[in-house]
Order: structure tokens, then C-alpha cells, then sequence
């Protein structure tokens, strides 16, 4: 998990579903040309016309910029409808899993582009981390104190504070207080192997 190691091993081709036909369909419904879209993107026009006929399978920033260029969801890129899955999660519902020291509660729907966590981190775990991966990432102090490191830049949070940043900055969460912090935290990694570069292995059963 240190900025130190090697990156995860690229993903499977099958690793996502087939998107395709999909992004194929969704460029023409938002009425923009091959070149158009991609310049949108961030792509060459000849990378979106692989990733159209299947010869290529879209890594998580790409669709998320083919998302917001076709005014659409990633969930949609992926071939999924709203009822595919449930939008409301009872609190009653959401079981603990320990990772690293750390509790999560999952507080949003797997496999989503977003994923949402409720998180208690004690103090003096996993602070000497340093995290570096792919995606975005925001936090929301419920309870306690926070000592993020972006970077060089250490920043102390609150109660009520939060913090959007892109998630290839290193970075390293730590809790302030004695009793801990317990937050909200958002980030835009796919549930696959690569996870654990944000959220560390995951010992133990649920609790």
C-alpha cells in the first residue's frame, strides 16, 4: 500500500462488462462525432473506436470521462438500469467489516462507480500509510479530529470539514484524537482487486 510498491496488476479483459455496443450508443444519442467525443474525453479518437468495437475494455477514469461527456451515469455506460439496484440503504442493513485496523460500513450500492463508506478510524492506525491510486476521493468529519497529508501539506479537520482531492496525490489519514475519528468517505474505485490500494486487505469476518 506504500507509494514505494508496485502498481496492481492490470485487470482482466473481462473484468468489466462488455460496454461497447453501449458507449457506441450513448455517443450517438448525445449527437457527437468519434473525434468530438474523444476530444471531450481526453481520448484519441482511435482509443474511443477501440474501446467502441470491444477491442479494448475502458479503465474507471475513462468511463468516468465518458460519463460526464455523454451527460450520463457510469451504472448507464455499464448497461445497467436505475432498478437494476436499490437506492436506499437501512442503516439496520449495514454490517461492519474490519480492514487494517479500520471499521467500514458499506453505505451505498456495490459495484457502483461511486462507492460510499461510513468509516471509524482509531488513532494510530494505518497513519504511516501513504495511499496512491486512481480515482477521486471525499471525506466528511462526523466525529473527532483528522490529520490529512496531501502531498507535503498536512491539513487538521473537524467536525463538519471535508475534502475532495484526486486520489494519485499520496496521501495518509490519520485520527487526532485519542477516541478516534469517524467519518464519511466517498471514492470512485470499481470493487475489484485494486481496492485494496484504498482500502487494505480485509482480515477477519463482519461483525
Amino acid at each position: 500500500m506504500s507509494s514505494s510498491e508496485a502498481g496492481p496488476p492490470a485487470e482482466p479483459a473481462d473484468a468489466l462488462p462488455a460496454v461497447a455496443p453501449q458507449l457506441r450508443a450513448l455517443r450517438r444519442r448525445a449527437s457527437l462525432t468519434l473525434e468530438a467525443a474523444a476530444r471531450d474525453a481526453g481520448l484519441s479518437p482511435a482509443h474511443l473506436s477501440r474501446l467502441e468495437t470491444g477491442q479494448r475494455q475502458p479503465s474507471l477514469p475513462m468511463l468516468l470521462s465518458l460519463a460526464r461527456t455523454y451527460g450520463t451515469t457510469v451504472s448507464e455506460l455499464l448497461g445497467e438500469s436505475a432498478a437494476d439496484r436499490d437506492a436506499v440503504v437501512r442503516a439496520a442493513d449495514m454490517e461492519s467489516t474490519a480492514a487494517g485496523g479500520w471499521t467500514y460500513w458499506q453505505a451505498g450500492a456495490a459495484g457502483r462507480g461511486m462507492q460510499a463508506l461510513r468509516v471509524r478510524v482509531p488513532h494510530g492506525s494505518q497513519g504511516d500509510i501513504v495511499r496512491v491510486h486512481p480515482g477521486e476521493e471525499w471525506l466528511y468529519v462526523l466525529k473527532g479530529r483528522l490529520r490529512l497529508r496531501l502531498g507535503d501539506t498536512l491539513h487538521r479537520l473537524g467536525p463538519g470539514d471535508s475534502a475532495h482531492f484526486d486520489s494519485l496525490t499520496p496521501h495518509r489519514i490519520a485520527a487526532s484524537d485519542p477516541d478516534g475519528v469517524d467519518l464519511l468517505f466517498v471514492h470512485t474505485l470499481l470493487q475489484s482487486p485494486t481496492a485494496a490500494l484504498c482500502l487494505g486487505p480485509i482480515h477477519g469476518e463482519a461483525t
